[in-house]
C-alpha cells in the first residue's frame, strides 16, 4: 500500500514537474527579459501583489527599463522609462484597449459583454463618455455637483451655537460620506416619491457600495464573486436600485445616465438587471477613485500651513472676484467652469496629491505579433500579451520630482504662480510626467469632472469651515496597496479632524 501511494506520489510530483516546464515561455530572439515565475499559471503574482512598486523597481535594476513578467496566466510586457510612454502609444494601431476592459467591467459587475463585437450591444460606450463627460456637457453636471454639495454640507440644526460647535470625525469617513451622496445625486437624480428618507435611501446605498468595493480587486484579479456572499448581496441591491423602472422616478438624472438608458433600451439585448449593472459600473467608476482622491487632498492640504494659506487666499480672492458669498441660509455659491481652471493653488494640491497616491496600471492587449519601438530598443511582442505602464515609478522618480515622498503644494507651479507643465528625465524634457488618470485611449474619460468635483468640495471646506487635525504632527497614513493597479490608493487608516461651520 505504502509503495502505491509513493510511486502515486511520485507520479503526480513528476506531473506538476512537467506541467511547470511545459507551462513556461521561453523567450524568443528580439523579445524582453522574461521573468516567468515559480508557480504556475500565478507566475510572479504574488511577488507583484504583494507591493507593485518594489516588485518593478527590482526588475528594472536586473533588467533595464523593458521586462516581461507572467501573471495570473498573462505575459505583461511592463515598459518602465518614461520617455519611451508617448512611443508605446504611437503603437495605437496594435493594441486592443477594450478587450481587458470589457472583460473585467462583465467580471466585476456581472452583465454579459459590452463588447459592440460580441453582439450584446451596439452602443459605443466611448462616444456616450465624450458626448456627456466633456466640453458643454460638464456645465450642468459641475452646477449640480456644487448645489448638492452645500446642500448636504448645510448646517443640521438651526441653532446658531450647535451649529457653531466643533464636530470630531474621521476624515476619510467625512469625504467617503459628502462626495457619495453628492455624486449621487448629481449622477442618478433626486427621488421625487421619497424626499424625506432619500439620505436613508443613499446612506445605505453607500453601505453596500464599501463592501462591493471592498473586494473589486478580486474581482479583478478573476475571482468569482459568489466566493463573497456579502458582496455579492450588496452588489445586487445596488443593482436594483438603479433599475430603470426606479431612475425614472428620479428628477435631475444627468445626461449621462439618461443616454445610457436610451441606448441600453434601444441598442442591447440586456434585461433589466444588466442594464442596471452598466449603470452601477458607471456608479463605481465615478466614486472609487474620486473619494480617495478628494481625502488626500484635502489632508495633505490640512497639514500643510503653507498650503492651507495659498489655497485659503485663492479661493477668497475667486469667490470675491466673482461677487459669490457662501451662505447656508441664502442661495448656492455657483462658480462657472472657467472660473474652476483659474485656480492653479489648488490644482496643484490636487495634482501633489494625487502625484503621491496614484497607482494605475495603464493597460493594452496586443491584437497581433508586432514589434514594438522605443526609446530603449526594438522589441518583438506576441498577440494577445500586455503591454503595461505603471506611472508610480515615474510619480516617484527623484530625478523627474526632487525628494518625491515629500509633499510639496507649489511642485505644479511655476516661479510666476501659474501651472508648471515643464519636468525632466534625464535632461530630456517629458511628454508624460503626471498620468494618475491613464493615458490616450485609456485615459479615464470623466477626469476632468472629477478634478471639478475636488475642487468644489476644497472651495466649500474652506470657506465653511473652520477646519483642524486632532493630532498636528499626525503622521501619514499609509497607502493600501491592496488596490494596487486600480487608480487612487485610499489610506490604510483614518485620521481624525475636526470642523465647525463659521460664523457668515
Amino acid at each position: 500500500m505504502m509503495t502505491m501511494s509513493l510511486i502515486l506520489g511520485i507520479v503526480a510530483a513528476v506531473c506538476c514537474c512537467l506541467l511547470l516546464i511545459l507551462g513556461m515561455r521561453r523567450r524568443q530572439k528580439g523579445e524582453p527579459p522574461l521573468e516567468n515565475g515559480l508557480i504556475p499559471y500565478l507566475g510572479c503574482a504574488l511577488q507583484f501583489g504583494a507591493n507593485p512598486l518594489e516588485f518593478l523597481r527590482e526588475n528594472q535594476k536586473k533588467h533595464g527599463h523593458v521586462f516581461t513578467c507572467k501573471l495570473m496566466g498573462k505575459y505583461v510586457h511592463f515598459i518602465t522609462n518614461p520617455l519611451s510612454y508617448h512611443k508605446v502609444l504611437c503603437h495605437g494601431k496594435y493594441f486592443d484597449w477594450k478587450k481587458f476592459h470589457f472583460a473585467t467591467s462583465a467580471k466585476a459587475f456581472g452583465h454579459r459583454s459590452i463588447d459592440p463585437s460580441d453582439g450584446n450591444i451596439s452602443e459605443n460606450i466611448n462616444d456616450t463618455f465624450t458626448k456627456t463627460l466633456q466640453g458643454d456637457a460638464l456645465n450642468p453636471l459641475t452646477d449640480a455637483m456644487m448645489e448638492n454639495l452645500q446642500l448636504i454640507m448645510r448646517p443640521p440644526v438651526s441653532s446658531e451655537s450647535k451649529a457653531a460647535a466643533w464636530v470630531t470625525e474621521g476624515m476619510y469617513s467625512f469625504c467617503y460620506r459628502v462626495m457619495f451622496e453628492a455624486g449621487y445625486l448629481t449622477l442618478f437624480g433626486r427621488d421625487l416619491g421619497r424626499q424625506d428618507s432619500q439620505r436613508a435611501h443613499i446612506l445605505n446605498s453607500l453601505d453596500n457600495f464599501k463592501q462591493f468595493d471592498k473586494v473589486f480587486p478580486a474581482l479583478v484579479a478573476g475571482l468569482p464573486i459568489r466566493m463573497f456572499q456579502t458582496a455579492h448581496r450588496a452588489r445586487e441591491r445596488l443593482a436594483e436600485s438603479l433599475k430603470h423602472e426606479k431612475l425614472r422616478q428620479r428628477d435631475r438624472v444627468s445626461d449621462l445616465v439618461s443616454l445610457r438608458m436610451l441606448l441600453n433600451d434601444t441598442v442591447s439585448t440586456f434585461d433589466d438587471l444588466e442594464k442596471a449593472k452598466t449603470h452601477l459600473a458607471i456608479l463605481w467608476a465615478s466614486q472609487a477613485n474620486t473619494i480617495p482622491a478628494t481625502f488626500w487632498s484635502l489632508f495633505q492640504m490640512i497639514r500643510n500651513p503653507e498650503a492651507m494659506k495659498a489655497a485659503t487666499e485663492e479661493v477668497n480672492k475667486t469667490l470675491e472676484n466673482a461677487g459669490q458669498k457662501v451662505s447656508f441660509g441664502g442661495s448656492p455659491i455657483c462658480l462657472t467652469r472657467m472660473q474652476l481652471n483659474d485656480l492653479p493653488v489648488l490644482d496643484s494640491i490636487i495634482k501633489e496629491s494625487l502625484r503621491l497616491s496614484s497607482a494605475s496600471l495603464n493597460i493594452r492587449t496586443a491584437k497581433e505579433d508586432f514589434t514594438l519601438h522605443l526609446e530603449d530598443g526594438s522589441y518583438n511582442i506576441r498577440e494577445d500579451d500586455i503591454i503595461a505602464l505603471y506611472p508610480q515609478l515615474m510619480h516617484l522618480d527623484p530625478e523627474i520630482y526632487p525628494d518625491p515622498l515629500t509633499f510639496k503644494y507649489d511642485r505644479f507651479l511655476d516661479e510666476n504662480g501659474k501651472t508648471k507643465t515643464t519636468f525632466y528625465s534625464n535632461g530630456l524634457k517629458l511628454k508624460y510626467y503626471y498620468m494618475p488618470f491613464g493615458s490616450g485611449a485609456t485615459i479615464c474619460p470623466g477626469r476632468l469632472f472629477a478634478v471639478y468635483e475636488i475642487k468644489q468640495f476644497l472651495i466649500l471646506m474652506l470657506s465653511c469651515f473652520e477646519l483642524e487635525l486632532v493630532d498636528d504632527h499626525v503622521k501619514c497614513p499609509p497607502l493600501d496597496q491592496s488596490r494596487a493597479g486600480l487608480g487612487i490608493l485610499p489610506p490604510l487608516n483614518d485620521i481624525e479632524f475636526k470642523y465647525k461651520f463659521k460664523h457668515s
